[in-house]
């Protein structure tokens, strides 16, 4: 059967904040990603609202690949959606790996990447390592990283605090804070993430797509860039650098 062209309109739910793509006359292709079939349905468009598990819990596989989607960085011409706030993440108390509490604003004046980690995807092993690399390279330049772990996606992170601890610390030597388990979408994302989410909203909006999705911040404590899952943490540093010489 021919392929029929489409057009399907999608609306970003930041604060204050209304952008819209338009996919014109586009056939989509097969995927190998069985979630992918009803992704844009499942977004609300020209085809209505749906209340679609995928809003909550990303892709139903973790790969390498995630075709399709692609989040440019503004430093080599992309361009994001923000919205207009003028809180900054220095507002946010959130709790570390041992529950004690952390007022993000001990972090003033540091470039910060922040991701959502997990411990048994395929992706774990290549940013931990790479992060921690980066960690050691830059933390004495004002730079942290700060790791949410988070089970949304294809239950990858399992484990109680104290195991994922033990993990990254010892697997991967990871010294950079790691914080207590969060949801990084559905209605109990953690508040620092829907905070994160409406100052980079990127193709799908406010939707985290899958484990270690990256945020750039800058001395300000503002969201300066958002990253793909598979985007590598060397191919952030240059963005680091920038950030850390500004």
């Amino acid at each position: 059967m021919a392929s029929m062209p489409f057009s399907v309109s999608f609306t970003t739910h930041s604060p204050g904040f209304a952008q819209t793509k338009a996919a014109h006359h586009h056939s989509w292709p097969s995927s190998p990603y069985p979630s992918m079939a009803f992704l844009m349905p499942s977004i609300k468009s020209s085809f209505g609202a749906s209340n679609s598990a995928f809003l909550q819990t990303g892709f139903s596989l973790c790969s390498s690949e995630i075709p399709g989607f692609s989040l440019k960085s503004r430093f080599s011409g992309g361009v994001y959606a923000r919205a207009a706030t003028e809180k900054s993440l220095y507002d946010y108390t959130v709790k570390d790996i041992d529950k004690k509490d952390v007022p993000l604003s001990k972090f003033k004046g540091k470039v910060l990447l922040i991701v959502n980690v997990a411990s048994k995807c395929g992706l774990t092993a290549s940013n931990y390592s790479e992060l921690s690399h980066i960690y050691e390279k830059y933390k004495t330049q004002g730079f942290e990283i700060l790791a949410f772990p988070c089970n949304q996606f294809g239950g990858q992170e399992p484990g109680a605090n104290p195991e994922i601890k033990q993990f990254a610390c010892t697997r991967f030597k990871a010294e950079f804070p790691i914080f207590d388990k969060v949801d990084v979408n559905g209605p109990t994302t953690a508040p620092v993430y829907q905070f994160l989410k409406s100052n980079a909203g990127g193709f799908l909006g406010d939707l985290i797509k899958w484990n270690f999705e990256k945020f750039l911040v800058d001395k300000n404590g503002k969201v300066v860039e958002r990253y793909q899952p598979t985007t590598s943490p060397f191919q952030i540093e240059k963005d680091i650098q920038k950030l850390l010489a500004a």
